[in-house]
């Protein structure tokens, strides 16, 4: 029975901690999921307006829409920066993973965001360029910055000929799907459709008028595109990261109070079997006396 109380005692110590990670978790949501509602307007936005400058000036050249044989590939991976939280961290790994597997070690150079990401990637073969830590407060326009400078310079210079974004798509607390998407060298679907146009003799196309120019246009947007979708995806992922901790602490509570109430059966069985067994030896020894 002592062991027993013990137990309980332990699972009503786990059931508050989970129970407090919970509420923190859903509050820290609330405001994730509101800044990546008003984040996804602007990123639609921006690439739109890429799509249709690439539709009106098709043909023109900047660094980063170069494309190269894709020998030397880039990972930039956002991962988790704690645990706790499911089988996020481990949903994400996997997805990086999936495109890692195939290349070669030596021509891979990884960008890694997440302290989980960092234990990763550090035992495994393949070369970290840099690492970033995941602000789970409030990431900020100048940390997507920071990542996106190190990216381009990366393609620009030749370190790279593709790479790829991995992030946690946000959909729902319950709900987060990893995707992939290739960062550089941009490539959106209206810039494929423009391209294929071009190729085939192109169609009707809409006049636009550029001030200064559309090569100056796409000097200032191609930069600014670049650093909006890592901001989104960091955005995305934060929010991802407390969805799923909340639900983690959620079904995690829910098990401690089960637990806690299937012991205090099994321990009120226990002390009704020796409330019995001490009322039967009373019995035994009045009997005797007789």
């Amino acid at each position: 029975m002592r062991q027993i109380r013990s137990r309980i005692r332990v699972a009503k110590n786990i059931q508050q901690i989970t129970k407090a990670m919970k509420m923190v978790a859903a509050a820290r949501l609330k405001r994730a999921q509101d800044r990546v509602g008003s984040a996804r307007p602007y990123s639609e936005k921006i690439r739109d307006v890429i799509g249709s400058l690439s539709r009106a000036g098709a043909g023109m050249e900047h660094p980063l829409l170069a494309q190269r044989e894709p020998v030397r590939v880039g990972v930039l991976a956002i991962t988790a920066d704690r645990g706790l939280a499911g089988a996020y961290a481990t949903n994400i790994l996997r997805k990086a993973m999936e495109v890692l597997r195939p290349l070669d070690p030596a021509n891979v150079r990884m960008l890694v965001v997440g302290r989980k990401g960092h234990a990763f990637f550090r035992r495994r073969a393949y070369a970290v360029a840099d690492e970033y830590g995941l602000n789970m407060t409030g990431v900020t326009f100048g940390e997507a910055q920071e990542i996106a400078r190190r990216a381009r310079e990366m393609f620009a210079s030749g370190e790279v000929d593709v790479l790829y974004l991995v992030y946690t798509k946000f959909q729902s607390a319950l709900t987060q799907r990893p995707t992939t998407v290739q960062l550089l060298p941009v490539v959106t679907e209206e810039v494929g459709e423009a391209a294929e146009e071009a190729a085939a003799g192109g169609g009707a196309q809409d006049d636009y008028l550029f001030e200064p120019n559309a090569q100056a246009i796409l000097e200032r947007l191609l930069p600014r595109y670049v650093d909006t979708l890592i901001y989104q995806a960091l955005l995305e992922s934060v929010a991802s990261e407390h969805g799923a901790r909340m639900t983690a602490m959620s079904s995690a509570t829910d098990n401690a109070g089960k637990m806690i109430s299937s012991l205090t059966l099994v321990l009120n069985r226990a002390r009704q079997a020796n409330i019995t067994k001490e009322i039967a030896e009373i019995v035994g020894g009045a009997e005797a006396l007789k």
